[in-house]
């Protein structure tokens, strides 16, 4: 039997979290897509995991984001300034 290897790369933080609609504000520090697996984390521990389903920048959507880009990105979960963000994926 195989053994799944979870790879992990830091892309972000979160700058604001708005807890009435779910949304993190994002420092992109690496490129975001839709349809990544993205984990986040508090700096003690993991909080979630969860697919990108929509990226936003000022009111439009995008399928991909860039470095350097603050994003707006709905979240499964309450999130706190300072999270940081991750890109996952299985090897």
């Amino acid at each position: 039997m195989k053994k799944i290897i979870k790879k992990e790369k830091r892309i972000g933080k979160i700058k604001h979290y708005f807890g009435k609609i779910k949304v993190g504000v994002i420092k992109l520090t690496d490129t975001l897509s839709v349809g990544d697996e993205i984990m986040v984390k508090s700096k003690t521990e993991e909080r979630f995991k969860q697919k990108v389903s929509s990226i936003e920048v000022d009111g439009k959507k995008l399928k991909k984001a860039k470095k350097g880009q603050i994003i707006g990105l709905k979240l499964k979960d309450k999130a706190r300034e300072d999270y940081l963000v991750f890109k996952i994926w299985s090897l």
